[in-house]
């Protein structure tokens, strides 16, 4: 099976493995740098959400609905959308992992790993521990490291992927040299950036950030625009 990636800005990932169209932490309609709405997406078979987090969540229940996904997230966030109707009316139930866990769903494994980072939903009750995602599916695996710091055990949890998506805007997450920390640790194949330039706080020059990448470790950066695809 292969994997693409497509940036949807922000930290918005579309995931398409073989026919299968996955989204991650789908915030587009409120998005100053989105080039598609939440009602553009069709054939959405699941939904990845990391934490509770406005910039993460605030599509997800709407896109989930039109287009019967399944959410998936940790343990609290999905009982969040449980409340909310979901596992009803034709609505697939959540599904509420924690970390360390893993499940095999039809577009690949998927392990939910540690992330270093807060998490409240937008209504202000708990969202539960923050996390990131490393999906595998036949030879290829993606590290989803999503909002979060920098930590030594992402070579534990990641090391050797094919590529790593790291968050490099700072202030609210890990910023670009830490990033090239990570990259360091991990030694991923391929390397891309996330979450940042959406607001003059977290905006990074995406080249200079390559440039260090090629400069200080082993991996090769790939950057895309809104809207741009890779292949894995």
């Amino acid at each position: 099976m292969s994997i693409a990636l497509t940036w949807l800005s922000h930290a918005t990932w579309l995931i398409e493995v073989d026919s299968h169209r996955v989204l991650l932490d789908p915030f587009l309609n409120d998005n100053p740098t989105a080039e598609v709405t939440a009602d553009s997406l069709d054939s959405i078979s699941h939904v990845l959400v990391s934490h509770g987090h406005s910039d993460h969540i605030a599509d997800a229940e709407s896109i989930a609905r039109k287009n019967q996904s399944t959410i998936i997230s940790n343990f609290e966030i999905a009982q969040w959308f449980t409340a909310k109707g979901f596992g009803q009316d034709d609505l697939p139930e959540p599904i509420g992992m924690n970390t360390g866990g893993q499940i095999q769903l039809p577009f690949g494994n998927l392990k939910m790993v540690p992330a270093l980072h807060s998490s409240s939903l937008p209504d202000g009750s708990y969202g539960g521990n923050p996390i990131g995602f490393v999906l595998s599916s036949g030879k290829q695996s993606v590290y989803f490291a999503c909002d979060t710091a920098y930590y030594t055990d992402m070579r534990h949890y990641a090391h050797g992927v094919d590529v790593a998506i790291l968050p490099i805007g700072d202030l609210y997450t890990m910023g670009i040299d830490d990033s090239i920390q990570a990259i360091r640790v991990i030694e991923p194949r391929i390397a891309l950036p996330t979450h940042y330039g959406t607001w003059p706080p977290i905006a990074q020059n995406p080249n200079a950030w390559a440039r260090k990448v090629r400069e200080n470790t082993i991996s090769k950066p790939i950057v895309l625009g809104i809207g741009e695809r890779y292949e894995v």
